[in-house]
């Protein structure tokens, strides 16, 4: 039998973990040869304590093998199979993600309860994570519910980290997983170790360390793209304690580390005319993030309470030209209970509030800095009325403090409300809706632009609504779905003074599930405004970006004589046309296919053995939301090209 699919479009794959399978005594082997790891997400769903709920009707979740498999990779391999999210930037560090054409600047982030989303210089990604300690990610586009958190103008990413539970099986009480890998495009070699152990007693911990280096890709023109060579360092402790009634009570805290070498802009492959400027620099970028939380795993009743104390921090340091430092940060915590009135009808409220701060510094212009304090009350509810219909409707007030560079200071307040709703017209077939107007407050600014000291007289409070009106539909093992949607963002911030911003479009999907395999393929048509007008990505920067029409496509197929899968996907991106006007031209469509094959040796099941070509055909891109291929002055950071990449992974 096989055990499960790893990393696919990913710049670190190869290798092999043999020699720790040697001493496993065999009857610990089988015990990892008796399941296959699901690409359908409705498994995934499925696990949600509130996946049936109205609100999460449009939610996206990441299916388990779509995660499995970017372990060794980034997030692009991570939403690989969501055309409605799209990541670009190339490498880690430069990594953005866009939600139905919207910066995840405008969504709220948590990991393991903690906020996310600090800020930071303009040409990184102010959220990085590592998919090899991912347990779970849900996106809800645009519409989220109340208790997820404050300012979700366009909605929310929820991820949660892997527990010890997930690492060791039934009666086991320490054990781990090993993975190398390696690609040859970029000699890219990378490795990880996961630990997890528990007592008897309801303590455990897990311990995790990852590490890639490699040199510089080549992209599909075979051209070495500078700055692109893998120089990462991950890792993760939890510490945890559930009693036999169920208090749990868990402590995680993440680094992820990069400091190598990368384009001058890290976000740009080159500026052409611009002044001159070296061709790489250090850019030298830690996350950290720290989350203690309290919840009842038992309890269902009206006492079902959840404590969530975080803390993160991005620190992205320049040394040149200026010997930048800017260093960004969120306090979080939430207190909230859920009233259990039914099995199927719960009312969540609570209270919750971060504080924000980032500042910039240099030898020559000193210290500058911004801050935000945002004290929030919620409450969501989710019913289900009637025998065909689940609704789901929720209020919030926050009331903000905002400090500017040189003392200013203001206040804002305002409420926000959601309403969904799902009918079911028959046994395959219902009809959605939903609604959230949100009140966004003042959001830090990028703090590598604080020299500018803004004069902050135009700023105002961000406002934003949201919309969609979607359907699903099922027969036997194929499943079909699809919205429309909307997102206005007014008075969205841009320095000292606001605009207004919105993206629109619809999205498909379908899944076919035939027993030994699985299809999963979405499709994404988005288009953004700004003041009115189409926009360029320059126009949209931290808001948005022109993707028009992107396609996703997986499949995996089990060939059980031969203990072997195999599959694929497609990532394609139709020619954008709508942007040489917005910008000086259009955005060349592209297809890329990537192949796989995994083997688990009946010998030794404990033993998953990969290979795969990435970029099967050499395509020379750039991802469709990678900034700046909509100018002609503009050299986009491109993807690699084609990449043999082998992985091992062993479990004990």
């Amino acid at each position: 039998m096989l055990r499960s699919l790893t990393s696919q479009r990913g710049h670190l794959l190869g290798g092999t973990a043999l020699a720790l399978l040697v001493a496993l005594p065999a009857a610990a082997q089988e015990s990892f040869s008796d399941n296959v790891i699901s690409l359908d997400p409705i498994e995934v769903r499925y696990k949600d304590p509130v996946g049936a709920a109205a609100d999460r009707a449009t939610a996206a979740y990441v299916a388990d093998a779509e995660v499995e498999r970017a372990r060794m990779g980034d997030l692009k391999d991570l939403f690989a199979g969501i055309a409605s999210v799209s990541v670009g930037g190339a490498i880690p560090v430069a990594q953005k993600i866009f939600v139905n054409g919207v910066d995840m600047l405008n969504l709220t982030i948590a990991l393991d309860g903690a906020l996310q989303n600090n800020r930071a210089f303009h040409h990184v990604s102010a959220n990085a994570f590592d998919p090899g300690v991912l347990k779970s990610v849900r996106v809800d586009p645009g519409i989220a519910a109340a208790d997820t958190g404050p300012n979700a103008v366009a909605g929310a990413v929820i991820m949660e980290t892997v527990d010890a539970e997930d690492i060791l099986r039934d009666g086991q009480n320490f054990g781990g997983t090993a993975r190398l890998s390696f690609g040859d495009n970029g000699q890219t070699f990378g490795r990880s170790l996961t630990l997890a152990g528990r007592s008897d007693g309801g303590f455990e911990f897990l311990a995790y360390a990852k590490s890639a280096t490699g040199d510089d890709y080549e992209d599909g023109s075979g051209a070495t793209v500078s700055g692109t060579g893998a120089e990462l360092r991950s890792r993760l402790l939890k510490l945890a304690y559930e009693s036999r009634e169920g208090h749990r009570v868990e402590l995680s805290g993440q680094q992820i580390k990069d400091d190598g070498a990368r384009p001058y802009r890290a976000n740009i492959g080159a500026v052409v005319g611009g002044r001159p400027v070296p061709e790489t620099r250090i850019y030298d970028t830690t996350r950290t993030s720290y989350s203690l939380r309290y919840e009842n795993t038992n309890d269902l009743g009206m006492w079902d309470p959840e404590v969530v104390l975080g803390y993160s921090e991005s620190d992205i340091r320049v040394p040149s030209p200026y010997q930048s430092v800017g260093i960004s940060s969120t306090l979080s915590a939430k207190v909230q209970n859920t009233f259990h009135l039914s099995d199927s009808n719960t009312v969540t409220a609570g209270i919750d509030y971060y504080k924000k701060e980032s500042e910039y510094s240099d030898p020559t212009d000193g210290r500058f800095d911004e801050a935000a304090d945002n004290l929030g009350v919620f409450a969501q509810a989710r019913l289900t009325p009637a025998d065909r219909w689940t609704v789901s409707a929720g209020l919030r007030y926050d009331w903000q403090d905002f400090t500017g560079i040189g003392g200013y200071e203001t206040s804002a307040n305002g409420a926000s409300g959601n309403a969904a709703v799902t009918f079911e017209v028959s046994e395959s077939f219902s009809v959605r809706a939903g609604y959230s107007n949100v009140f966004g407050g003042i959001q830090l600014e990028d703090n590598y632009e604080f020299w500018r000291q803004w004069d902050y007289s135009g700023l105002r409070s961000a406002r934003a609504q949201n919309m969609n009106l979607g359907f699903d539909w099922h027969r036997d093992a194929l499943r079909v779905g699809g919205e429309i949607f909307l997102t206005e963002i007014d008075d969205a911030r841009g320095g000292g003074d606001t605009f207004d911003f919105q993206s629109r479009g619809y999205n498909l999907g379908a899944t076919y599930d035939w027993g030994d395999g699985f299809v999963r393929m979405t499709y994404s048509n988005s288009e953004i405004e700004v003041n009115g007008a189409s926009s360029g990505s320059y126009e949209a920067l931290d808001y948005g970006a022109p993707l028009g029409q992107v396609i996703a496509l997986e499949v995996q197929h089990e060939l059980v004589a031969y203990d072997l899968l195999i599959g694929g996907s497609l990532d394609m991106a139709l020619d954008y046309d709508d942007t040489q006007s917005t910008s000086d031209q259009g955005l060349d469509g592209y297809q890329v296919v990537n192949v796989f094959a995994e083997y688990t040796p009946p010998q030794l099941p404990a033993l998953t053995l990969r290979a795969s070509i990435n970029n099967l055909f050499d395509e020379s891109y750039a991802d469709r939301s990678t900034y700046g291929a909509d100018y002609s002055s503009i050299v986009p950071l491109n993807e690699p090209g084609r990449t043999f990449v082998f992985e091992a992974i062993a479990r004990f």
